[in-house]
């Protein structure tokens, strides 16, 4: 009996590990309320990024057990890691933060206050430098969803649409030189590639995530190259592109969340010049992550990557997308989504 228990205790033991993986814990379900602090390092209003992160709160406050407070530390970098000490230090259950920058600072937060949990947006910690047994990070497919994005761009500017000049040139503008916005470029070049390998792509960075004004002048000088198409990855900053095409009457493509839905009432004409945008659904996944942890689900010590077929990317097709694109070049998108899916197209990216 006893060697038999034993056996049954080391089958138990093993399927555990088989089921959960070694070196992630699951968080247990909370009996209250959860206190969630989403920590910020830039502010809302950027009607792209934080502002997604933001609506994920707002829906887990609206439909779990939690009690949310958003926290913006502002674009000072000297500010962000006494924001976060100050957001982990009081009686907050979990931390929301997100972004590359808030890397380091999240590590060492983890290791000072290890009974508080972490949840990581679009980046994630070295595992291999410490126990962060209590950090759960989310990274995007970002490649994926811009080479959709590139794929409409390449159709649109060798089309008929009313705004293209059939000058077999788009432009893709950046908010700085990093690793995860030229993830975004690449895959979108090869989208754009994949309809016409002759189609120039005009690449230029702002520089940071807040100066609207420099990334309309970069966006009016694409235009005046012939660029028919320009892709925002600059959040905030691409407000100025946005402004650009609907001055020069020609496309943008937002980023992050619907961005054509941000200008309905504020400036109606706007939006038809947004002809869809890049959804990386930040809101969609931190409030998949609270629901996990809510229901004692969530596996804390790992990274997950969300791509189009966890809907963790993809474009948005309002109405805007629908009344604008044609059926076929809608037709095409679908086909390539559907084969990134099944792995028939496989994406490049900067991340090895």
């Amino acid at each position: 009996m006893k060697k038999a228990r034993i056996l049954s205790l080391t089958i138990l033991a093993l399927g555990i590990i088989a089921l959960f993986g070694v070196g992630t814990a699951i968080a247990a379900k909370p009996k209250t309320p959860v206190r969630v602090a989403l920590v910020l390092n830039g502010t809302l209003g950027d009607k792209s990024f934080f502002d997604s992160a933001a609506r994920g709160i707002q829906m887990a406050e609206q439909r779990l057990p939690v009690q949310g407070r958003i926290i913006e530390a502002g674009y000072d970098p000297s500010k962000w890691e006494p924001a976060l000490e100050d957001a982990v230090a009081s009686d907050y259950d979990v931390i929301v933060v997100g972004t590359w920058q808030m890397v380091d600072y999240v590590q060492d937060m983890a290791i000072k206050y290890p009974e508080k949990k972490f949840i990581v947006f679009d980046t994630e910690v070295d595992y291999s430098q410490g126990k962060f047994s209590n950090v759960y990070c989310m990274t995007y497919k970002q490649n994926e969803g811009s080479y959709l994005a590139g794929l409409l761009a390449g159709h649109v500017t060798v089309s008929n649409m009313p705004m293209a000049n059939k000058a077999k040139v788009v432009g893709v503008v950046g908010g700085q030189d990093i690793p995860v916005i030229n993830d975004f470029i690449i895959g979108y070049k090869q989208g754009v590639h994949s309809v016409d390998p002759g189609i120039q792509v005009l690449t230029q960075y702002v520089g940071n995530w807040n100066d609207a004004a420099k990334a309309k002048e970069i966006a009016l000088a694409m235009i005046s190259q012939g660029a028919d198409v320009i892709y925002s990855v600059a959040a905030g900053a691409g407000v100025g592109i946005f402004e650009a095409a609907k001055e020069k009457k020609c496309y943008a493509i937002g980023v992050d969340s619907d961005q054509a839905l941000l200008f309905e009432k504020s400036d109606p004409q706007m939006t038809q010049h947004i002809i869809t945008s890049m959804t990386k659904n930040i809101d969609m996944s931190v409030y998949r992550a609270l629901e996990l942890y809510v229901n004692g689900k969530l596996q804390f010590g790992k990274t997950e990557m969300l791509g189009i077929k966890e809907r963790g990317v993809g474009l948005a097709k309002n109405k805007y997308y629908q009344a604008n694109v044609s059926e076929q070049i809608r037709e095409a998108i679908d086909e390539a989504e559907k084969s990134i899916v099944s792995g028939g197209i496989r994406v490049d990216t900067v991340f090895k």
